[in-house]
């Protein structure tokens, strides 16, 4: 079938203007059209103006602002402002004032932001609630649109209460407060917990004026820490003080109450500027020592729990709220002092005797040791004066060693009763804690408890041989052994140490002797009640010269003698005297009186 072609026929002399112009010729039309743009408002791209919301749909929020075409402006723009209404007026941002299409562009994102900085600063200044809208989440908080600047809130300021879900923040638009701006780096912070403390400061001051001392009332444990529990009580908070949750020994406050659980408390105190509230739970029950048996009294014996260990003592709990302190001293019959934790251990079960009891302060004094046989009875009969034992080391005090010799019965050797040879400076140079130690008994205190023991004792005492070996006068080979500024420690016979001054170690070329030099030495002086020898190196060559000098005037004088009685024979047997003569005896004369002068 062959295609058909139609042909269309018109009058080119039609004036088409006529028929679409409704009766209004071109000029009249073009003159209508100035008159319309005239009468609206003049609109320039760039700039921020004031535009009504004329239309909300899912997508898209329409907006007049007196021009010929309304503007469009995506839904995502106002996500900060979820409440947005129809007639609200909202600031726009002029980007085109007709696009191909003849739309007018606007921008409700860009008017934010070419102001935020001034209504950002304006908001922390006054202390203005802002809107914002969480955008995202970030690392240690969220992210947070406000005027279109993009705000850091941490995550310590999102609530009053610890936040460990981040995400169901994000999507939502919250009320805020500014609390911080860096202008260097364009950085701003955000809080929604300063908003919430706030009302609760107003909610605490409402609730604390309506408060009294004694009153009791139930709350919600909180929160619970080492040193208490928080108990809210409808808008405010109080604390239990870990002392005031139970009438015993709580070693943590888990161990009374646990999260979420609802009590009845009492206020014991509250601070009406502080805000703070003391609350206590054992008070609302009686104490432990108003219901203690009113018959117990010094001298019963009482079993019990060791709740708390110090080194001074132990404290014993009867029951819950009712404890006594064994002391030290009271732990065991020894003198010898040592700490509680060597007797007893923490949990431990024991049983004591009663020695005080004071109700009206509610203490205890409590001993374990009388509940067996005291051993100083009869301690005269079993370690009599000059009785010999086997002693166990304890301890050392500067003065002397402290020894047990049976549970209960400690002595004292002092220092200067350990040995009659060896010069001790300290205890711990003879002996050790632990050591066996061979004593005798010296003296008995029976009233203070104390015996006086000797080592020494066990044998001879060698000072008095020693007295007739190192006698004043005799002389002996010794080494120089220490030297300090007074004087020089010399090694003896029979492992003996003397001493001798820094004067009476010149030798007798003028020198010094030295450490680990020999040489002898005279005893100068022996003292056996203080086991000292004083030794002297320079009285041995010092008397060596006395002893020349002293025989060099004996022979002197000897000479003398025989020149005088050589002159005597002289003049008994001349008969005449000549003057030759009396020249000879003139000369005798005067060396004779030389000689006098000399020894002289």
């Amino acid at each position: 079938m062959a295609e058909q072609k139609i042909a269309l026929v018109g009058n080119p002399d039609f004036d088409w203007d006529t028929l679409l112009n409704d009766g209004y010729t071109t000029e009249q039309k073009k003159q209508l059209t100035a008159e319309y743009d005239a009468s609206l408002p003049t609109i320039e791209r760039g700039k921020v103006i004031t535009g009504k919301v004329v239309g909300i749909t899912p997508k898209d929020i329409t907006i007049n602002v007196g021009f010929k075409s309304e503007g469009l402006i995506s839904s995502a723009e106002f996500r900060y402002n979820p409440d947005l209404q129809i007639g609200e007026n909202v600031e726009v941002f002029v980007e085109k004032t007709e696009n191909r299409s003849g739309q007018l562009i606007l921008s409700h994102k860009q008017a934010r932001a070419l102001h935020a900085w001034d209504r950002v600063n304006s908001a922390l200044e006054t202390n203005e609630i802002v809107k914002g809208y969480v955008k995202c989440r970030t690392k240690g908080g969220l992210i947070v649109d406000v005027f279109g600047i993009e705000a850091f809130l941490p995550g310590s300021q999102i609530d009053v209460k610890p936040i460990r879900d981040y995400d169901i923040y994000v999507d939502k638009t919250m009320d805020f407060k500014i609390v911080k701006i860096n202008h260097d780096f364009k950085n701003v912070v955000v809080s929604h917990k300063a908003l919430i403390e706030a009302e609760i400061e107003q909610q605490k001051g409402e609730i604390i004026a309506k408060l009294e001392k004694g009153q009791v009332l139930e709350g919600t444990v909180k929160n619970v820490t080492s040193y208490g529990v928080f108990i809210d009580l409808g808008g405010v908070d109080g604390l239990i003080h870990i002392t005031d949750l139970s009438w015993g020994r709580v070693n943590h406050p888990e161990e009374v109450v646990t999260l979420d659980e609802k009590l009845e408390v009492v206020i014991l105190d509250f601070d009406e500027n502080k805000k703070r509230i003391a609350l206590g739970l054992k008070q609302l029950t009686p104490h432990p020592w108003e219901k203690l048996n009113a018959e117990l009294k010094a001298g019963d014996q009482v079993k019990g729990k060791i709740v708390v260990m110090a080194d001074y003592g132990a404290f014993l709990e009867l029951e819950p709220g009712v404890e006594g302190l064994i002391h030290v001293s009271e732990m065991s019959w020894s003198q010898h002092l040592r700490t509680a934790h060597d007797f007893l251990k923490l949990g431990q079960e024991v049983e004591a005797v009663i020695l005080a009891i004071d109700r009206d302060d509610r203490k205890m004094s409590l001993g374990i040791k009388q509940l067996s046989a005291d051993p100083w009875v009869g301690v005269m009969e079993k370690f009599p004066v000059g009785s010999k034992h086997q002693a166990q080391v304890r301890n050392f005090s500067n003065f002397g060693v402290f020894v047990e010799l049976a549970e209960g019965i400690d002595g004292l050797v002092h220092i200067s009763d350990l040995s009659y040879t060896k010069k001790i400076k300290h205890p711990s140079e003879f002996t050790k804690v632990g050591d066996t130690l061979e004593v005798v008994v010296l003296e008995i205190d029976g009233d203070n408890r104390r015996l006086s023991l000797g080592h020494k004792q066990l044998e001879e005492n060698p000072w008095e041989v020693f007295e007739s070996v190192f006698t004043v006068g005799s002389t002996h080979e010794g080494t120089v052994i220490n030297i300090n500024e007074k004087g020089a420690t010399v090694s003896l016979q029979y492992g003996l140490e003397g001493f001798a001054f820094l004067k009476q170690l010149v030798k007798e070329d003028g020198a010094s002797l030295q450490i680990e030099e020999k040489a002898a030495f005279k005893v100068i002086d022996f003292s056996k009640d203080s086991k000292r020898i004083e030794l002297s190196h320079t009285r041995l060559h010092d008397e060596t010269k006395q002893a020349s000098r002293d025989e060099e005037r004996r022979a002197a004088n000897e000479e003398d003698q025989e020149q005088k009685k050589t002159i005597k024979k002289q003049k008994d047997g001349l008969e005449k005297t000549t003057l030759g003569d009396l020249d000879v005896l003139s000369q005798l004369k005067d060396k004779l009186e030389q000689n006098e002068k000399n020894n002289s």
